[in-house]
């Protein structure tokens, strides 16, 4: 009997842990979308490079930076969460003349868990 007990007492660990693993895993922010989107080609300077994330970003330490084709960073150097959506990542951007623009982000869930990425946005 206490064998069997021991087993059940595993068997309902072994499962709970199953359940609980898939919320962990999901700990991560990850992009929704963007504006300029992802490779777009845009016919004017944009105010703002934004990204709308998945879920709620920690403002402390989530960053976007825009730079050049010379790898010289271009934005305005004001990157926040936005105070009245915690998803959006956004930054200023200044009147830029034609070429590709990369944009790098780093972002920290509110639960702790780093998500970093980039992508470029073309103005023609």
């Amino acid at each position: 009997m206490q064998i069997l007990n021991g087993s059940r007492l595993s068997a309902c660990f072994f499962f709970a842990l199953l359940l609980v693993l898939p919320g962990v895993s999901s700990g991560h922010a990850f992009p929704d979308h963007s504006d300029p989107k992802v490779g777009a080609t845009v016919s004017a300077t944009p105010a703002k490079v934004r990204i709308w994330f998945d879920s709620d970003l920690e403002p402390a330490f989530s960053t976007i930076m825009v730079h050049s084709a010379n790898n010289e960073m271009v934005d305005k150097r004001d990157s926040r969460v936005n105070p009245d959506d915690p998803k959006l990542l956004e930054v200023s951007v200044p009147l830029l003349p034609r070429g590709t623009y990369h944009v790098y982000w780093n972002v920290v869930a509110r639960d702790g868990h780093r998500t970093t990425g980039d992508f470029t946005f073309t103005i023609k």
